[in-house]
C-alpha cells in the first residue's frame, strides 16, 4: 500500500487535508481505526448524546483520578469513526477569538496570527445566516463546511440573549464575525437537517476523486529510517501491514492519539520512552505535555412553564421526532438545540472573553440523564483559559493499550477564582427580569450554594470536561525545548513527518475546538503544498472599556 501522503486519522483536520491534497492532484491514504458514520445516531443532530456514549464510535478514554476534583475519573470521548470527533461532537461552531491566534504567534507559532488564519476560516465555510443578520464580510461563501443557525423558536433562546442585555452585556449577531463578545445566536455544523461532519464536508468528496482511499487499521508506529518517516505500520484483521508514503506521513489522530503514536515511534521524552523499552529516535520532551481542556458545569433552572424539551423526553415523542427527521430532514431533531450562547469577560482588565455559555432549553447531562425536576433549562458554563496543564503518557508499549491521561484540572488558585466568578455571573444572568415568567427555582448548584467554600465543593463534585483536549504536540519555534512541531507542522528532528490536529495548539482557543481543528487541517495542507493565502487584516471588535469595566 502506497500513496503520496499517508494521513493517520479521519477526523476534523485529517479529512480537510485529504480533500485539499487530492484537490491538488496527489494520492492519499487515510488510516482510520473506526468504521462507518452511516446511521441516524450520528447523522441526526439531536441524537448527539448517543454516539459520544457508544463504544462503537468512541475510543472510551477517561482521565486518571483528578486530585483536585475529588479524585474523580472524567470521561474524554474521542471519535473512533469516519469523521473522528466531528462525528460525535455537539456540532457547535466557534472559530475562537482573534486574540487566541495572535497569542499563538507570540508563543512562537509564526504565521498563525489572526490575520494569517482568518483567510482559512473563510475558505473552509459556506455560511448561512438564516435571516438572523451577521457579518458577511467576515464569513466564507463557498467552502465545503456548511455553517448554519437553528431556528430559535423556543422563547427561552431569546430570553437568554435578552437576559444578557438586561445584565449590561453587549449583544452580538455574529460571534464568529468581528465581535465575539456578547450574547446572540449560536452556530452549528448542520446542513439540510444532517450533521455536517468533516467526513460529509471533506472526506467523501475526496474519496469521490478516486485519489483518496481509507484503510481500516490501528496505527502502531511510524516507520522511520535514518531520520526519515517512510510510512505507518498498522494492525488489521489480516495482520500487520505497512502503508508507505512517497512524500510525507501526517498524524491527525487527536490530541490523545497523536502524541501516543509519536511516543510509540520513539519520538518523545527520552526518559519516559526508556521506561517502556522504546528506542529513542528523537528526544522531544514536549510530546504529550501541555495538555489543556475546558471544564464546565451545567447551571440548571427549573421551569415554571412546560415549554422545555423535557416534553419530548419519552419514547413516543422521540419516535415521532425521529420519524419526522427521517422523512423530511426537519423538526426538532434537525438541530443540536444549542441555539443561543454568550461570551463574556470575567473582570475589568481582561481584554477578551474568558467565559463561554452554551444555552439549552432542557436540564439534561451529556450522558442523557435528565434533571429529576422535569421541565428545566440550563447554561453550560466555564472559564476558557485555565492555567492548569496536564499530560498524555504511555501506559504500555502495546499500541492497543489506552494511554494515561492526566488533565490536572483546577491545579492553580487562579482556576478556583475564575470558576467562582463564572458561577456567580451565571446566577446573575438567570435573575434578570426577562426570566421571571420562566424561572421556578435553581436546581443546580442551588440557591444555598453561595460561599466560596460551597461553590468550590460544587465544582469539585460536578465539573465535567467540555471535551476540548488539545496542546499535546505544541507548535513553536524549533529552538523552544518544549515545541514538538515547527510553524509548518513539521515534527522537529524527523524528516517527512508532520502533526496537524488540535494537539498542535500552543494555547486552547475560546470556545469549541472543531472549527480551529479543521482550520489547522486547511492551513497545514497549504504548508505541505508550499503555498499560503494572503493575510486578512480585518480588525476585530474589542470592548472599548475593557481595562476599566467587566461589561
Amino acid at each position: 500500500m502506497q500513496a503520496d501522503f499517508v494521513i493517520v486519522g479521519a477526523g476534523s483536520a485529517g479529512c480537510a487535508m485529504a480533500y485539499r491534497l487530492t484537490e491538488a492532484g496527489h494520492s492519499v491514504i487515510v488510516i482510520e481505526y473506526g468504521g462507518s458514520d452511516a446511521g441516524p445516531f450520528i447523522q441526526m443532530p439531536a441524537a448527539l448524546s448517543y454516539p459520544m456514549n457508544m463504544r462503537r464510535y468512541d475510543w472510551g478514554f477517561s482521565s486518571e483520578p483528578e486530585p483536585h476534583l475529588n479524585n474523580r475519573r472524567l470521561v474524554c470521548p474521542r471519535g473512533k469513526v469516519i469523521g473522528g470527533s466531528s462525528s460525535i461532537n455537539g456540532m457547535v461552531y466557534v472559530r475562537g477569538h482573534a486574540r487566541d491566534f495572535d497569542t499563538w504567534a507570540e508563543m512562537g507559532a509564526t504565521g498563525w496570527s489572526f490575520a494569517d488564519v482568518l483567510p482559512y476560516f473563510k475558505r473552509m465555510e459556506t455560511w448561512h445566516d438564516g435571516g438572523h443578520g451577521g457579518d458577511p464580510a467576515w464569513r466564507g461563501t463557498d467552502g465545503p463546511l456548511h455553517v448554519t443557525r437553528g431556528p430559535r423558536r423556543n422563547p427561552l433562546y431569546k430570553a437568554f440573549v435578552e437576559a444578557g442585555r438586561q445584565a449590561g452585556y453587549p449583544v452580538t449577531d455574529d460571534y464568529n464575525g468581528a465581535q465575539q463578545e456578547g450574547f446572540g445566536p449560536m452556530e452549528q455544523t448542520v446542513w439540510q437537517g444532517r450533521r455536517w461532519s468533516a467526513a460529509n464536508a471533506y472526506l467523501k468528496p475526496a474519496i469521490a476523486t478516486g485519489r483518496c482511499h481509507v484503510v481500516r487499521g490501528l496505527a502502531e508506529n511510524v516507520i522511520i529510517r535514518d531520520g526519515q518517516a517512510e510510512g505507518v505500520r498498522i494492525a488489521t484483521a489480516r495482520g500487520q501491514v505497512d502503508v508507505m508514503a512517497g512524500r510525507e506521513v501526517i498524524l491527525a489522530a487527536s490530541s490523545i492519539n497523536s502524541p501516543k503514536l509519536l511516543m510509540l515511534s520513539g519520538i518523545g521524552p527520552a526518559e519516559h520512552l526508556a521506561e517502556h523499552g522504546i528506542p529513542v529516535l528523537a528526544d522531544l520532551p514536549g510530546v504529550g505535555g501541555n495538555l489543556q481542556d475546558h471544564l464546565e458545569v451545567y447551571f440548571q433552572m427549573a421551569s415554571k412553564q412546560p415549554i422545555t424539551l423535557y416534553r419530548y423526553w419519552n419514547p413516543l415523542a422521540k419516535g415521532i421526532l425521529g420519524a419526522q427527521w427521517l422523512l423530511t430532514g426537519k423538526g426538532l431533531a434537525a438541530s443540536n438545540n444549542f441555539e443561543s450562547c454568550g461570551f463574556i469577560r470575567s473582570d475589568a482588565g481582561v481584554d477578551y472573553p474568558d467565559i463561554q455559555f452554551h444555552f439549552l432549553p432542557f436540564a439534561v447531562r451529556y450522558d442523557g440523564r435528565a434533571a429529576s425536576e422535569g421541565h428545566g433549562f440550563q447554561a453550560h458554563v466555564g472559564p476558557m483559559r485555565s492555567p492548569s496543564r496536564g499530560d498524555v503518557r504511555l501506559s504500555s508499549a502495546d499500541p492497543a493499550a489506552a494511554p494515561r491521561i492526566r488533565f490536572n484540572y483546577m491545579s492553580t488558585e487562579e482556576d478556583w477564582v475564575d470558576f467562582r466568578k463564572a458561577l456567580r455571573l451565571t446566577r446573575e444572568i438567570f435573575s434578570q427580569d426577562v426570566f421571571q415568567p420562566f424561572v421556578k427555582s435553581e436546581i443546580s448548584p442551588g440557591t444555598a450554594v453561595t460561599t466560596d467554600d460551597a461553590l468550590d465543593d460544587f465544582i469539585r463534585e460536578h465539573a465535567e470536561s467540555a471535551y476540548h483536549p488539545c496542546g499535546t504536540c505544541r507548535m513553536g519555534d524549533a529552538s523552544d525545548g518544549q515545541a514538538v512541531v515547527d510553524a509548518e507542522c513539521r515534527v522537529i528532528g524527523v524528516n517527512g513527518l508532520r502533526v496537524a490536529d488540535s494537539s498542535i495548539f500552543p494555547q486552547i482557543t475560546n470556545g469549541n475546538l472543531n472549527a480551529p481543528s479543521i482550520m489547522v487541517g486547511e492551513k497545514a495542507s497549504d504548508h505541505i503544498l508550499g503555498k499560503t493565502l494572503p493575510q486578512d487584516s480585518s480588525e476585530p471588535w474589542m470592548h472599548p472599556d475593557w481595562q476599566t469595566s467587566q461589561r
